[in-house]
């Protein structure tokens, strides 16, 4: 059975706990050559469910297993009629029965040359598969480069050549496919850092093994289908007290957008009363309860009626925002910290007794960690739990793939898409998690939550009106929406 989108399996698991699944696998009766003939068979049912016009096909092989899955497309393609090269980079497969099988075609193989693929229609990538850790060289670099140039026509057999399989980092030069179907168990770059790119649409087809050989997974993949899904019905005799009180803390002179965003994000995903302490009233939403504070004296009382906080949008790094950062992190209310509260607080380093949630994007986590945002990116599961490591709470590392670090593990938020990079994104996801966790999640179910209805609902922003031009506004509707299943 091949899976897909909100299907996929909620496990995540990184390249050496997949091969160590394949050699369990073996030990219990099944051999290399059948999983590699499962594979084959699942990519080309995938194959002519994407392309079912196609009449040539290349397929590039590697010389490991992930060839293997290779030739048994190949071979199933040309059963069918269709017109198959077979391409190697630097030697054949070796793969026993699975070549014996091609041979017997009679079709044979080439070496890979830019020319052979040039009236193909489809390429498929059997090059890599997880093993790679390291940029490829020489010919191999090459032939990964000419599947670089056709993305639209390569379908990638479990991970994309030339993509980390367990951090999403490019080693050197990608693929970037149509799709990817990954085998047995879904592994975790595929869906961070640069993964969601390189692997286009993201299929799996467990083989007949992950069930019965999954054993524990750190990572895990969380939709917005499954989160609001779990989101509980409100009783019939609720009022506001029973939904929590948020305040929204920054907005300095010229942010006030920003604390404006927040503030209706927690009101739409369904928080009792939202409250804004800002420099000066500048909000005409109506439903926020708007408080000028020039300093941070009015904001002591503000805080003893409050349940959670949302501090750092518009904050600012001023002494204003320095004074008002203080106040609300010696409270002991729960806060979600985000933009210029989190550049404060990489100036300012401290472990929280109370409980918080950080939500960096790359450069507010390099400066938190004293690193540079390339070394984020490098191994954003790394990243994330460093910052849990050295910060405690719950941290949100925004980005392709945004990455939740709880101390236990880590969960991969599958949803977004590029419309999202833009100013203020970040200012609604705040108020959306500060809005949650008011309404009595836990910290780590109000990130989780939050981080995937923001994603959901960017994409269905998206979907409407398309990626060009997306405001963060633009979210706000689509929040109250997919917050009522």
């Amino acid at each position: 059975m091949i899976l897909a989108g909100s299907t996929l399996p909620r496990r995540l698991y990184r390249a050496a706990q997949s091969r160590a699944l394949d050699r369990m696998a073996a030990r219990q009766g099944l051999a290399p050559e059948r999983l590699m003939e499962r594979a084959g068979r699942a990519a080309w049912q995938l194959l002519r469910m994407l392309w079912p016009q196609a009449r040539r096909v290349a397929v590039l092989c590697g010389s490991g297993n992930n060839g293997g899955d290779g030739l048994v497309v190949a071979r199933l393609a040309h059963v069918a009629g269709l017109d198959v090269q077979v391409l190697y980079v630097t030697r054949p497969p070796a793969c026993g029965a699975v070549l014996a099988r091609w041979q017997a075609t009679g079709v044979g193989m080439e070496r890979c040359t830019e020319a052979a693929l040039q009236d193909r229609e489809v390429l498929v990538d059997a090059l890599l598969g997880t093993g790679l850790d390291r940029a490829p060289e020489g010919d191999m670099r090459a032939a990964v480069g000419v599947l670089a140039a056709r993305s639209a026509d390569v379908l990638a057999l479990d991970v994309p050549s030339g993509l980390h399989a367990d951090t999403g980092r490019i080693l050197g030069v990608a693929v970037c496919a149509r799709a990817t179907l990954s085998f047995v168990v879904l592994k975790q770059g595929l869906l961070t850092g640069e993964g969601p790119h390189c692997c286009g649409a993201l299929y799996h087809a467990g083989l007949g093994v992950a069930t019965a050989l999954s054993g524990a997974a750190v990572v895990r993949r969380v939709d917005a289908a499954a989160r609001v899904a779990a989101l509980p019905p409100r009783r019939r005799t609720a009022h506001k007290g029973h939904f929590g009180h948020v305040l929204v803390i920054g907005g300095d002179h010229g942010y006030s957008g920003a604390v404006r965003l927040a503030g209706v994000a927690a009101a739409r995903v369904g928080a009792g009363r939202v409250s804004v302490a800002t420099r000066r009233c500048g909000t005409a939403d109506p439903e926020l309860m708007v408080h000028a504070v020039p300093t941070a004296a009015p904001l002591a009382p503000l805080l003893r009626r409050v349940g959670v906080l949302a501090v750092g949008p518009g904050l600012g790094q001023a002494q204003w925002g320095r004074a008002l950062l203080a106040c609300a992190l010696e409270s002991a209310l729960p806060a979600v910290v985000d933009a210029d509260a989190l550049n404060l607080l990489a100036a300012w380093p401290q472990r929280r007794a109370a409980p918080w949630i950080l939500t960096p994007h790359p450069g507010e986590a390099a400066r938190l960690l004293g690193c540079t945002t390339a070394e984020i990116q490098a191994d954003r599961f790394t990243a994330a739990r460093r910052l849990q490591a050295r910060y405690a709470g719950v941290v949100v590392l925004k980005g392709a793939g945004t990455i939740i670090a709880d101390g236990r593990g880590c969960t991969v938020v599958q949803g977004g898409n590029p419309g999202m990079a833009c100013g203020g994104m970040g200012d609604v996801l705040t108020g959306v998690i500060a809005g949650l966790w008011a309404q009595g999640h836990s910290a780590v179910e109000a990130a989780c939550t939050g981080a995937a209805l923001h994603a959901a609902a960017g994409d269905a922003a998206a979907l409407h009106g398309g990626e060009r031009g997306l405001l963060a506004g633009d979210l706000l509707p689509w929040v109250r929406r997919l917050a009522n299943p």
